[in-house]
């Protein structure tokens, strides 16, 4: 990639969460240590008018050169977003389909999920060799797929050795061009709908399932976890409980952080609120997952191939409805 040419970046923003992305774009501005700029492709899914007007009050458009993506723009035809049994909001499925919604002679593209900051300058992750690999990520927090705690239970059905590695989906170096050659969504789509019941962590089973040690395993600084205790990373993960709910306990000074660049955003002066609210959403989403799955078990008007083939149904209404942290 040219080094006068603006750097893809994809992520994906709720109108909840909004106000992280916004202390994500702000860390990776303060923290460039020579100009440039992003092509930012921003998934929205939701994002009412008063947040994105907040958002753009955030960003810098010297940085960032934003191009707005409504999720139904994002999924290619013929494609959907599929069912699983998770807590995970459905649009984080978004990240299958990067390779179709951004121009397709780019050779290199990097997604970050919201609820991180940069620490450092991010701009090295467009020039790390990937090699024969098609996608670089940082090992997941459970390691190894036969972890007794976030491993995937089916690992031995599948035919896969207990030490493969696993990596977190969070974020993600892709070569698109390979990715697109390979098929790669679409074998990760027909592994979700074969392994439903496994696909607890959503699309990162599947794309660990069907990449499994076929991928770049990037220095963990890359992506350190809130639960760690990193003294010096490259980018912070807020996995688990985010930083703006009281309920956050793990690293403090990851938190202090996070509000040095929310307090200069739109959101200046925010203060954490409650999370039971959040809690209730996932659980919410797992329980309409499940009515869903439910309901079309019993569809007697469905046939057994119309059900092997279906691979997903877009549930616009759950983890969108009353939240205060979207009115913030």
């Amino acid at each position: 990639m040219s080094s006068n040419q603006p750097l893809p970046l994809v992520t994906i923003c709720d109108n909840r969460f909004v106000l992280l992305v916004a202390a994500l774009l702000k860390s990776i501005e303060i923290n460039l240590s020579a100009p440039a700029q992003f092509d930012l492709y921003l998934v929205n899914d939701g994002i009412d008018s008063a947040n994105r007007e907040k958002l753009l009050q955030s960003i810098n458009p010297a940085v960032f050169n934003v191009h707005w993506l409504t999720i139904d723009e994002a999924v290619p035809a013929g494609m959907a977003l599929p069912i699983d049994q998770s807590t995970f909001p459905l649009n984080v499925y978004v990240r299958l389909f990067i390779p179709f919604f951004i121009p397709q002679h780019l050779t290199r593209v990097v997604y970050l999920d919201v609820d991180m900051i940069a620490h450092q300058d991010i701009t090295a992750l467009w020039t790390i060799d990937l090699g024969d690999k098609l996608l670089g990520a940082v090992r997941d927090r459970a390691e190894l797929i036969s972890s007794s705690w976030g491993g995937y239970q089916n690992y031995r059905e599948l035919g896969l050795h207990p030490q493969t590695p696993i990596f977190n989906s969070g974020l993600l170096v892709i070569d698109p061009i390979r990715w697109r050659k390979q098929h790669i969504t679409e074998r990760v789509l027909t592994c979700l709908a074969q392994n439903a019941k496994y696909a607890v962590f959503a699309d990162q089973y599947g794309l660990n399932v069907v990449l499994a040690n076929q991928w770049f395993e990037l220095d963990r600084r890359w992506n350190a976890y809130a639960q760690s205790d990193e003294a010096d990373p490259y980018v912070i993960h807020f996995t688990g409980t985010k930083p703006i709910y009281r309920t956050y306990t793990f690293n403090k000074a990851y938190q202090e952080e996070f509000f040095s660049y929310l307090n200069q955003t739109a959101w200046r002066g925010y203060t954490p609120v409650s999370g039971w609210h959040h809690v209730l959403l996932k659980q919410s989403r797992k329980v309409g997952k499940r009515f869903y799955h439910l309901i079309d078990r019993l569809n007697p008007f469905k046939s057994a191939k119309e059900r092997q083939n279906q691979q997903v149904v877009r549930m616009n209404y759950l983890g969108k409805r009353n939240d205060p942290v979207a009115a913030c």
